[in-house]
């Protein structure tokens, strides 16, 4: 049987982000590459959408492999995964410690665990991600590469992991719920709630173009700001309902979420 360079082990949304993101940008052949799937009939959807790839219901022999599985299963994907041969593992399991896939993975296997976001879907992910005992510069130079594929990357000590798990990992949905209620105000004030969509979509799509480019969200929401105008008026109400403190515990509720996620069961 033939051994694959990369196995990703889950054939949810993030591994397909993984897998389109590195056949897309030539980091990997499709011929060298496995997705295990263990539903017949997300196993065929995906063969229809990358063809050349192996999709697979069992982990074949594998240089290295992703795991992109719920996190109970975790544990047992990296099993798998070394028991087929991967010396190097990339775990973007949320919640699942670097100890717990050690153990399970065996004795000299690197293991990296990260926490990718869904905007890598669209090839503009954020991710945070730290290196077990056994993983070298060139395992995280590995495991950078593949994420890097879909988006960017920083790489961490794992206590921080659960800081990026709050801020970046459920950061979408909270941008989201703001494009939801902006574009709902726009509805509210005689827009068309399909004039509204357009333009909120927009406003994220410039407004986040501005920020990667220059930085520096306080001067940016300066420039917007004049004096006694319509913008201070709308930030007067936010701030005097504390959207700025709801932010912030949003990302502290979520974080701690996280910790409890990886905390082992009692």
């Amino acid at each position: 049987m033939k051994t694959h360079a990369l196995a990703v082990i889950g054939g949810g949304n993030m591994g397909i982000a993984l897998v389109g993101g590195l056949i897309s940008s030539g980091w990997i052949d499709p011929a060298d590459v496995a997705i295990v799937e263990v539903l017949a009939e997300q196993r065929e959807r995906l063969s229809q959408q990358f063809p050349g790839v192996s999709v697979v219901d069992t982990v074949p022999p594998c240089v290295a492999a992703v795991i992109a599985v719920k996190p109970p299963d975790a544990p047992a994907a990296a099993t798998a995964a070394t028991t087929a041969g991967a010396s190097r593992l990339l775990s973007i399991a949320a919640g699942v410690s670097l100890a717990t896939l050690e153990a399970a993975a065996g004795a000299g296997v690197a293991v990296i665990r990260s926490m990718p976001n869904t905007p890598a879907l669209v090839g503009l992910g954020a991710a945070g991600m730290a290196g077990g005992s056994a993983a070298s510069t060139a395992d995280i130079e590995w495991a950078t590469s593949i994420l890097t594929a879909v988006g960017t990357v920083e790489v961490v000590p794992e206590y921080q992991l659960d800081a990026i798990t709050g801020l970046v990992g459920s950061g979408p949905a909270f941008l989201f719920l703001i494009a939801e209620a902006l574009i709902d105000a726009g509805v509210l004030n005689g827009l068309s709630r399909a004039a509204s969509e357009a333009l909120v979509s927009q406003l994220f799509l410039g407004s986040a173009a501005m920020l990667s480019q220059r930085g520096n969200p306080a001067q940016l929401r300066a420039m917007v700001t004049s004096p006694g105008g319509t913008t201070a008026a709308g930030l007067k109400v936010l701030e005097d309902l504390a959207v700025r403190a709801a932010m912030q515990s949003a990302v502290v509720a979520a974080t701690e979420r996280s910790r409890e996620l990886g905390r082992p069961a009692q």
